[in-house]
């Protein structure tokens, strides 16, 4: 039987647990799944342990959002602007500077 994605991912972080990108994409790709909780637990160890890793915070408010968790994903989301004005990353702190207006009812 084929691995679906989720499980490969798990392996590649098993032998490599500090690797950014493929623990944002199995928060990801868990974000969308029946198990939320292990999804937030890897959003949440990226934004704790790789502030910068810039992507993860506008995913990991649109998760927080979804859960029905509003005020956590405002926190997300203005933390995020913070480390993406810091990076010059203009287009991403726009992308979550409307999100975070979006839900401040904007």
């Amino acid at each position: 039987m084929e691995k679906s994605r989720a499980e490969l991912l798990s392996e590649v972080l098993q032998s490599d647990p500090d690797n950014t990108f493929v623990r944002y994409a199995l928060a990801l790709e868990l974000s969308s799944s029946t198990d939320p909780a292990t999804a937030w637990s890897h959003f949440e160890y990226l934004l704790a342990h790789h502030p910068e890793y810039s992507a993860a915070y506008f995913q990991a408010g649109k998760f927080l959002v979804k859960q029905g968790r509003v005020e956590e994903a405002k926190q997300v989301l203005a933390k995020g602007i913070e480390v993406n004005r810091r990076q010059g990353n203009q287009h991403t702190q726009s992308e979550l500077e409307a999100a975070l207006d979006e839900l401040n009812g904007g």
